[in-house]
């Protein structure tokens, strides 16, 4: 009788991460076009950074990866061959409500600026609800939080000359 009922418990638990699996997917798109599919395991498993806002009046802890993390991932450089007509290119954040924001790729660039830029997927140690994520892009020291995408499904490196 035991075994009748783990049987159906463990299908609907494998039925439910098929489902869920889609959202935790992040789609990269470089400047050739080609496009990358990153997994939340993917994104984990890049070095983990937190930090502490205290935007629209109420403080925070987010906890994610540096973006330029996830963009070197899926095969975007940065550092030495960021220079010459490169510099007119910027990354096109995409969400699921089809809001969209633009930062240019020199702002992500350690070489270039000191800003953080964190895609996000804990806050205050808990995974972002459905409102919020699975990702989030932070950026701490910005005065709005207009650039501050919910849940982020595309990140698209687009040329703007």
């Amino acid at each position: 009788m035991r075994n009748r009922l783990l049987l159906p418990v463990a299908l609907s638990i494998l039925l439910l991460q098929a489902v869920l699996a889609p959202c935790q997917q992040l789609t990269v798109q470089t400047d050739t076009g080609k496009p990358t599919v990153l997994t939340r395991v993917d994104i984990e498993a890049l070095p983990h950074v937190k930090v502490s806002t205290s935007a629209s009046g109420a403080s925070a802890t987010f906890e994610g990866v540096a973006l330029e993390a996830v963009l070197e991932k899926a095969g975007i450089e940065f550092g030495t061959s960021l220079k010459g007509s490169r510099l007119a290119s910027c990354l096109l954040v995409g969400a699921a409500d089809n809001y969209r924001v633009v930062i240019a790729l020199p702002e992500l660039d350690p070489a270039f600026s000191d800003k953080q830029v964190v895609l996000a997927f804990l806050k205050d140690g808990k995974p972002l609800d459905e409102k919020e994520g699975p990702y989030r892009i932070v950026i701490p020291d910005e005065k709005r939080m207009a650039r501050w995408v919910r849940q982020v499904t595309m990140l698209k490196i687009v040329d703007v000359q």
